[in-house]
């Protein structure tokens, strides 16, 4: 499971498995729109356009041509993404910066289109594959069954679903702040705490999974609407734990207050795929993409954007279509 999930749609994100400094992510959440719905327009900031350039005639890229009409006629293949999650996709001096604008770039380069990212909210995103403003998500969503079929958390149909076109590996890790002053190694041990986390990702549900086995020894949970504001409520001392993908625990620990704000502790759990959701009326589009996904990963350009934010460990072996579980 790992990485970001929604409630809202059933679809949005998962965060699993960077360089601006994390601090100013962790407190700075404004780019993010609290309501449901599609929000990739109007909760849009700091825009990225990566991968080849414009070109509506005469394209040699290998791949152009596996493309659907429309978007070879648009030159652009647009993303929808929640910038808010360091290493893997956050805002830098105005651009949407990290692993998957990194993966997207060199998967441009192989279709010939331009990959553009709008950030709005996570809860939002599937949604906005489902009206059309959108043609793509990319951002640390997991793929799961739940997002393929289009169902909420009880099994109930609420949707179409997604495809997933699988691209990254990781797991889960806990992020406590600095000393871990209250002695915190695993899930169990939240027991009688208080925890804070992103609403409408996976890791809500982990931690409400784990609240049911604690019993009359509440755990209590606090969400948000961004991450950001989740670790700030660590840092502050009102929660004693944040989960995240292991990549971006590790990240945050590494650079939140020049490294005196966060640690990671405990092990790994929940390891599971991340996707490039596509809506499944976009089942071409989903080929090309998957095809130009095999395509960096045998020439080596999706090991080094990997290598490049030290995440190397999350690497797939070639690109499969909804594989989560």
């Amino acid at each position: 499971m790992t990485a970001r999930s929604t409630r809202c749609t059933t679809a949005a994100r998962t965060r699993t498995s960077r360089l601006a400094a994390v601090a100013a992510i962790a407190v700075a959440g404004s780019m993010l729109l609290t309501a449901c719905g599609d929000q990739t327009d109007s909760g849009s900031t700091g825009g990225a356009a990566t991968g080849a350039p414009k070109d509506g005639g005469g394209n040699s890229a290998p791949l152009f041509a596996k493309l659907p009409d429309d978007i070879r006629k648009a030159g652009v293949i647009k993303v929808g993404t929640d910038a808010s999650y360091a290493p893997m996709e956050f805002t830098e001096n105005g651009k949407i910066v990290g692993v998957d604008p990194d993966i997207a770039e060199a998967l441009g380069k192989k279709l010939g289109v331009r990959f553009e990212f709008v950030s709005g909210t996570f809860d939002g995103l599937i949604t906005s594959l489902e009206t059309g403003r959108q043609d793509l998500v990319m951002s640390s969503m997991t793929d799961n069954k739940k997002r393929q079929e289009g169902l909420d958390d009880d099994g109930k149909k609420i949707g179409k679903g997604v495809d997933f076109v699988d691209y990254f590996s990781s797991g889960v890790s806990l992020l406590v702040k600095k000393g871990n002053p209250k002695g915190v190694t695993s899930l169990e041990g939240l027991c009688g705490q208080t925890v804070a986390v992103q609403r409408g990702t996976i890791y809500e549900d982990t931690f409400k999974a784990q609240a049911e086995k604690c019993g009359g020894n509440k755990l209590t949970i606090q969400a948000f609407d961004t991450d950001a504001e989740a670790q700030t409520r660590v840092k502050a001392g009102g929660a004693v734990a944040d989960l995240n993908d292991y990549p971006v625990a590790a990240y945050i620990a590494k650079t939140s207050g020049g490294g005196k704000d966060f640690e990671v502790v405990g092990n790994q759990s929940d390891v599971g795929l991340m996707g490039i959701a596509v809506s499944k009326d976009k089942t071409q589009l989903r080929d090309a993409v998957k095809e130009a996904l095999d395509a960096i990963i045998k020439d080596g350009s999706y090991a080094q954007v990997l290598k490049k934010w030290e995440v190397e460990d999350s690497a797939v072996a070639s690109a499969t279509v909804n594989a989560g579980k």
